[in-house]
């Protein structure tokens, strides 16, 4: 079941997020979340995350703008270490919320906690058209940069922000398309260093097969998206996705994930 429910979600967000504003780790993460811890879930998002923007970089990586690469993307690879260290750090917490709501016990540790209500904070983000198309012009950069990182290496949700600083810097669509992913691919890069070392120091090993499914999945899906999907935004999917992410979110929080 986990290789069809992570295969699929794989193939159609990875097609979906190609030209729309929301992300493939947005999509992918609670789909990993619902098989695994949520820390291996974040790293498995990664590695998938990773592999699919290289493979859209070899497609439109060309177009990418330099200038903007170093003043986004140097202050998130910092940055992207910085988050990655805190998800390490909550996953080792010796730390839970218990309680037994109808009798039943309940355990909300300290990561599900924090990544829940990330994930909350980003679906009122996509379900709230004033925060959604939020941006910020191009002086504000590098900050944008700092919370890209920063939240990409804590939870793998760096799309939205992303965009909402890219959005004024005045590039044409191909431009901003192969500029977001490769930065997106330095923040992924970078955080997957810290994940790797510590999953390995903790005895931790990610379901090979079933990364290689979701990553071949992904590859279909880009290539899908690339050529068939150039000119569609997908308002009403972008709130179905919304909606879902709140549903992930609230159990994750409530200990029911």
């Amino acid at each position: 079941m986990s290789y069809l429910v992570i295969g699929l979600v794989a193939l159609l967000a990875s097609g979906l997020t190609f030209y729309s504003g929301f992300g493939l780790g947005t999509l992918l993460l609670p789909a990993f979340a619902l098989f695994m811890p949520v820390e291996q879930a974040v790293a498995a998002t990664a590695v998938v995350h990773f592999f699919n923007g290289l493979f859209k970089l070899a497609l439109v990586g060309r177009r990418a703008d330099r200038a903007i690469l170093l003043r986004f993307g140097v202050p998130a690879i910092a940055a992207s270490f910085l988050g990655a260290w805190c998800l390490i750090l909550l996953a080792e917490l010796d730390l839970a919320l218990e309680y037994r709501p109808f009798g039943l016990p309940r355990k909300v540790e300290a990561v599900k906690l924090v990544v829940g209500l990330l994930l909350l904070g980003f679906a009122v983000i996509e379900l709230v058209p004033r925060l959604r198309d939020r941006t910020f012009g191009p002086h504000w950069l590098p900050l944008g940069g700092i919370l890209s990182g920063f939240f990409g290496g804590l939870s793998g949700m760096q799309g939205a922000l992303r965009s909402a600083f890219l959005s004024r810097a005045g590039l044409a669509k191909e431009t901003f398309i192969a500029t977001g992913v490769a930065i997106a691919c330095l923040i992924d890069f970078t955080r997957l260093g810290i994940y790797a070392t510590s999953l390995s120091n903790g005895g931790s090993r990610l379901d090979l097969g079933l990364l290689a499914v979701a990553v071949l999945a992904a590859f279909a899906g880009a290539l899908l998206g690339n050529r068939y999907l150039k000119k569609v935004t997908m308002p009403g999917i972008q709130r179905l996705v919304a909606a879902l992410l709140f549903v992930v979110a609230i159990g994750l929080i409530a200990g029911l994930l």
